[in-house]
């Protein structure tokens, strides 16, 4: 008895410091299907368990602020002055592509084509059939079905709709000046879905509509996704191969927190809504919590989750960023003055 009694004290203990070393996260779901990949990969090798709640852009970036979490996710970067007043500290860590899906009986991945204007036109309310003549002229020998077209939108503040609206304001002026770009916009037509998944589910069960999801909800959901007309007037598809096209053109820069939307940048092989999944992390010593955790989880990503990323259809983020974080990693110190990671970890 006493055998067994030492026994269940050690596995009590033990499951105790195993939550201890325990890391968790909130925020965005157009990264979440790679880091729960991660994190089950991670773990298998012996790090930390991480658990992440995908609840959307905004609420990741709530809870990181009142540090109910390790880190926050979000694909819309904060500014210099947001991340200084709420005392944290940002970096990309993946890039993946929004895209518009479709639910059109006969029309395959990527053979519909669209424009910027298109889209904008569709979610104004403007272009309300298929077979309008500013997508028949986009699609001369493509069928299309002379019925209604069901808006599809998120209805959560969401980076995803931030990348979205950010892609029509550059494609539209009249999308711009009275939508504009914003995490949760007021939708001037259309319904409504919580997180990429119900967008994309939503989208699944209604013939004719049109929603925009992360590709990896595509393919989970056995969508349609549509090809896009890109900054350099170019039709391409959604692919891992286009969304690093995009982000390898982008500007990163590590000064302001590469506050970087890469949407819409030049490129023939640039996909016009990439965008990047951006963790929050406390930069003032008191939020020292599991940081270190935190940086050791993202730096094993980085740098050898790269195949896990792209089963999955995501991008690296470009190796300068990576080769960048360690210096900004290491202006972290904890409450006593100790630094949070240092470059021989």
């Amino acid at each position: 008895m006493t055998t067994r009694i030492f026994g269940l004290v050690v596995a009590v203990a033990v499951a105790h410091a195993a939550a201890a070393e325990g890391i968790h996260g909130a925020g965005a779901t157009f990264p979440a299907p790679v880091y729960n990949a991660w994190a089950t990969a991670y773990q298998a090798t012996g790090g930390a368990q991480v658990s992440y709640d995908a609840v959307g852009s905004g609420a990741g970036i709530d809870r990181i602020r009142r540090h109910e979490v390790d880190f926050g996710a979000t694909d819309a970067p904060l500014t210099s002055g947001e991340l200084a007043g709420s005392q944290l500290m940002q970096f990309p860590v993946v890039v993946g592509g929004v895209v518009p899906v479709i639910n059109i009986t006969g029309i395959k991945p990527g053979r519909l084509r669209l424009t910027g204007a298109v889209l904008a036109d569709i979610y104004l309310g403007r272009i309300k059939k298929w077979n309008d003549a500013a997508i028949a002229a986009l699609n001369p020998h493509q069928p299309l079905p002379n019925t209604n077209i069901t808006v599809v939108y998120r209805s959560d503040e969401s980076g995803t709709s931030l990348l979205w609206t950010d892609f029509l304001s550059r494609s539209s002026a009249d999308w711009k000046s009275s939508v504009g770009a914003s995490l949760r916009p007021r939708w001037p037509t259309g319904v409504g879905g919580s997180g990429n998944d119900g967008v994309a589910s939503y989208v699944q069960r209604t013939r004719f509509a049109i929603g925009y999801v992360e590709y990896v909800y595509s393919r989970k959901h056995l969508l349609s996704d549509v090809a896009l007309r890109n900054h350099n007037g170019r039709f391409v598809e959604a692919s891992r191969d286009t969304f690093r096209a995009a982000a390898e053109s982008s500007d990163w820069h590590v000064e302001n927190g590469f506050q970087q939307l890469p949407t819409d940048l030049p490129g023939n092989e640039s996909w016009p809504i990439t965008g990047a999944s951006f963790i929050l992390v406390g930069a003032d010593p008191a939020a020292g919590g599991n940081t270190t955790q935190v940086l050791r989880f993202f730096n094993w990503a980085l740098h050898q989750g790269e195949p896990i990323a792209r089963e999955l259809d995501y991008a690296s983020v470009p190796r300068t960023v990576i080769d960048a974080l360690p210096s900004l990693w290491g202006t972290l110190r904890d409450s006593s003055g100790k630094l949070l990671w240092t470059e021989d970890r």
